[in-house]
């Protein structure tokens, strides 16, 4: 138990100090901002929470009304003692969390990279329904498959997307992306050629799976305060860009 408590302290440390993290957190602060304004008592879900970085991020920006579930039992024991309210559930049975429950905003990041299509487009459903009225879906995703690299295979991701594969789900639950694009445009270059180099290792055979680790790791701290300060220019004049090693969407409904 104490390696597991070390191992989600060092998990939960990246997540707060790492410039991608960072940058997510702030796109996900600002597509509510958009949303809701000053509101501060909106009800927001993190679907697929973790260790609870997102929901941090979200408490330093004043928001009281918040809530997570998590697969793992770990790291939802670990979220809870530093006082939020998580729950262990299984995201395929997001339909039996909190019955009756809504909404007005629910994120899911990183997450549907791990699931089939038909388990999807079930989530997706169920989202739709927890939303209230006015509420917003915010996602995102990894993208581009050829993107994967050892990063891919050492997680075990399935699948990485395009803005075009999430309005085919949009609309196919009955969803509407209201905001949509790539980000790390200005990292794309060296990110392609690093998970390039890594495909052309993999494909010969020069890199054995079973002894992966994620590339995303926290660099040094002038490196990472460089990253951080070119990923805020780039929110800044592109929020969202035609190409990046991420999608991200801001959905809801268009009967609303």
């Amino acid at each position: 138990m104490i390696g597991k408590r070390q191992e989600y302290e060092r998990m939960h440390a990246t997540e707060q100090s790492l410039w991608w993290y960072q940058s997510l957190h702030r796109r996900v602060g600002r597509a509510i901002e958009k949303r809701f304004g000053e509101q501060k008592n909106i009800r927001v879900l993190d679907a697929g929470c973790g260790t609870g970085g997102l929901l941090e991020s979200l408490r330093k920006r004043g928001y009281t009304e918040l809530q997570g579930l998590d697969a793992s039992e770990d790291a939802v024991a670990f979220t809870r003692q530093r006082g939020f309210q998580v729950q262990h559930h299984n995201l395929l049975h997001i339909a039996s969390f909190q019955p009756g429950e809504t909404f007005d905003v629910i994120v899911c990041d990183d997450v549907l990279c791990y699931l089939s299509e038909e388990q999807i487009v079930k989530v997706l459903t169920e989202f739709r329904r927890k939303l209230r009225p006015g509420g917003i879906f915010i996602s995102n995703n990894n993208a581009f498959n050829w993107l994967g690299g050892t990063h891919a295979a050492a997680l075990n991701i399935h699948r990485r997307f395009v803005l075009s594969d999430l309005k085919t789900y949009a609309q196919q639950v009955g969803l509407r992306i209201r905001q949509g694009g790539y980000w790390s445009l200005v990292l794309f270059p060296p990110i392609a050629l690093v998970r390039s180099w890594q495909n052309f290792q993999l494909s010969r055979g020069w890199v054995k799976t079973e002894n992966l680790n994620s590339d995303v790791a926290l660099p040094a701290a002038p490196i990472n305060h460089t990253l951080n300060g070119l990923m805020k220019l780039e929110e800044l004049i592109l929020p969202l860009a035609p190409l990046g090693s991420s999608v991200f969407t801001v959905m809801d409904s268009p009967h609303d």
